[in-house]
């Protein structure tokens, strides 16, 4: 039930093919877990034709000097937003467009065969959810759904973009490059008369419903996960070099119960020194060999 539809490797870094001894090793890893937990991260969707913000090469990071919006900046400034959504706004229709690659279907179907426990995605792209999975946690939310700050009213994230439309009939914009999370380059010209709607029900402040940099997951999300993890018995993080405090939390908390970890991770990783396995491979390239 795998598609094998050609990768788009714009934004992943050059890596060798797979060793047969590390696959016969992650083949090994994965049939001895029987309650597996998995945190993927950017590096599984840069196959679909997202780009990530720290691979060496091809990140963000290290083709521009753009940096993410900031949680405070968004929420105190309203020429920030109106910068952050007028480029979501361009970006939107091409963002929501990706689909999942051969990494996110390998997983769904180690759901169905009952060989993972839980995923935990770093990821806002939806793109886990496209594939099927469902025993899923979005730990910084999805791109795809929006709220307001004042109310906490909740609206699809296309049905906002209608609502950009009808505000803005005659606004155009030229994107200058594609950024991670759904947004494109603009220019301040640009943005300077782009219309933001308010939310309908209380005239609040809209916002996507994903973790900005600054910003914190909720300790009830936090606490669920940590219950997931100690269901399980080992944990494989793929497509994530886990700098995000966030997400290494539970790296940290696997080591203290002895799990052990297996890491597939184009590039180095917080956890390389001691993880029990380390791959440095394309997830949509060695993930379709473990049966």
């Amino acid at each position: 039930s795998v598609s094998r539809a050609s990768p788009n490797l714009t934004f992943v870094p050059a890596c060798l093919p797979p060793d047969p001894a590390e696959v016969e090793e992650l083949q090994h890893f994965v049939s001895n877990s029987k309650r597996l937990f998995v945190m993927t991260g950017a590096g599984i969707s840069t196959e679909s034709g997202i780009p990530d913000y720290r691979s060496e090469g091809v990140g963000l990071y290290a083709r521009t000097d753009r940096r993410p919006v900031q949680h405070a900046e968004f929420v105190r400034s309203a020429s920030a937003r109106q910068r952050y959504w007028a480029r979501n706004f361009v970006g939107w229709p091409q963002f929501s467009s990706h689909q999942p690659n051969t990494a996110h279907l390998v997983l769904r179907d180690w759901e169905k065969l009952g060989k993972l426990h839980w995923l935990v995605t770093q990821n806002v792209d939806a793109l886990h959810t496209k594939a099927g999975s469902q025993r899923m946690t979005e730990l910084h939310g999805c791109t795809h759904r929006v709220f307001c700050l004042a109310c906490g009213d909740r609206i699809l994230r296309s049905e906002l973009q209608e609502h950009f439309e009808a505000l803005n009939p005659t606004w155009k914009a030229e994107a200058f490059g594609v950024a991670p999370d759904g947004d494109v380059f603009l220019t301040d010209e640009q943005v300077r008369s782009f219309q933001v709607p308010a939310c309908r029900k209380c005239g609040g402040i809209l916002k996507p419903d994903v973790t900005f940099f600054g910003d914190t997951v909720s300790q009830e999300k936090v606490s669920f996960v940590h219950q997931r993890l100690a269901e399980s018995d080992s944990m494989l993080v793929a497509g994530s070099s886990m700098q995000v405090y966030s997400g290494y939390r539970f790296a940290l908390a696997a080591r203290e119960k002895k799990l052990p970890i297996a890491v597939l991770n184009i590039g180095p990783t917080r956890l390389d020194h001691f993880a029990s396995l380390k791959l440095n491979s394309r997830c949509g390239e060695l993930l379709p060999l473990i049966v």
